[in-house]
């Protein structure tokens, strides 16, 4: 097999230029990890440089195709081939508890999905970079205050340091997509852990932008909070207008609210 086709329903756009692919494969710090975790490899544009690392590489591929691709030009991968969907798959039962990195060139479809799926994992992902619908990208970015600035900016800002590295043009892929893509690197803070409940953290955060042109006092009514909270002036605000030092203060007073409320 020479080549892989691109499938459109698994949101498939070959990269094609080695220089960007080198690239994104450079944004790795190799600090705090000695393995890293390719999503989606294809044809592996950007394995070939992962592998020249002083890493372990490991790829993930849902794509059968793909996988045989890999198979028979990668030797160096061996077994570290995963037929697998990443969203779906417990990666812990490869890496245990040891920590890793995540790089890709991410599927557009399932990237903010992928995003989340991290998250969840942050205790052994101390980094991740890749690649993203830019404006995916520049939202998960984003600072307060503007249109961009959400659910994406909040939750993965309050535990990793995001930042917007360099755009690539639509025509350095195959198919070439419709819009234009961005590189990004999220390091992991060095103090991760949210001095509030975490879970009502997420559902704040949540709450608060399913409704993102309300004030907060109109947005966070379903947590019944006590009259004498909702005259605080955060809550004339638009979630939008606050930082995640914001949300994780507004957090704990809702928190403070609602256990004497119990």
């Amino acid at each position: 097999m020479d080549k892989v086709r691109a499938k459109k329903h698994l949101g498939q756009h070959f990269l094609t230029d080695e220089n960007i692919a080198k690239k994104i494969a450079d944004t790795l710090t190799l600090e705090g990890y000695k393995t890293v975790l390719e999503i989606g490899p294809g044809m592996g544009v950007l394995t070939k440089y992962l592998l020249e690392k002083p890493l372990t590489t490991y790829v993930i591929e849902i794509d059968t195709e793909s996988v045989t691709y890999l198979q028979n030009h990668y030797l160096k991968l061996s077994n570290r081939i995963l037929s697998y969907d990443f969203l779906k798959y417990d990666v812990r039962q490869i890496f245990k508890e040891e920590p890793f990195a995540i790089i890709g060139n991410f599927p557009y479809n399932i990237s903010s999905q992928i995003v989340f799926r991290t998250l969840e994992m942050r205790d052994q992902i101390p980094e991740f970079s890749g690649m993203f619908q830019k404006e995916v990208a520049e939202r998960i970015c984003e600072k307060p205050g503007t249109k961009a600035y959400g659910i994406l900016s909040v939750l993965t800002q309050a535990f990793y340091d995001a930042e917007y590295l360099f755009t690539v043009s639509e025509k350095v892929f195959n198919p070439p997509p419709k819009v234009k893509s961005g590189v990004l690197r999220l390091r992991r803070k060095e103090n991760y852990q949210l001095p509030c409940d975490e879970k009502l953290f997420f559902n704040v955060v949540k709450t608060a932008f399913n409704q993102r042109r309300k004030t907060l006092r109109n947005s966070l009514k379903t947590f019944n909070l006590p009259e004498v909270l909702r005259e605080d002036t955060i809550f004339g605000k638009r979630p939008e207008q606050l930082s995640v030092q914001d949300f994780i203060s507004l957090t704990q007073s809702i928190a403070t609210a609602l256990s004497t409320e119990n």
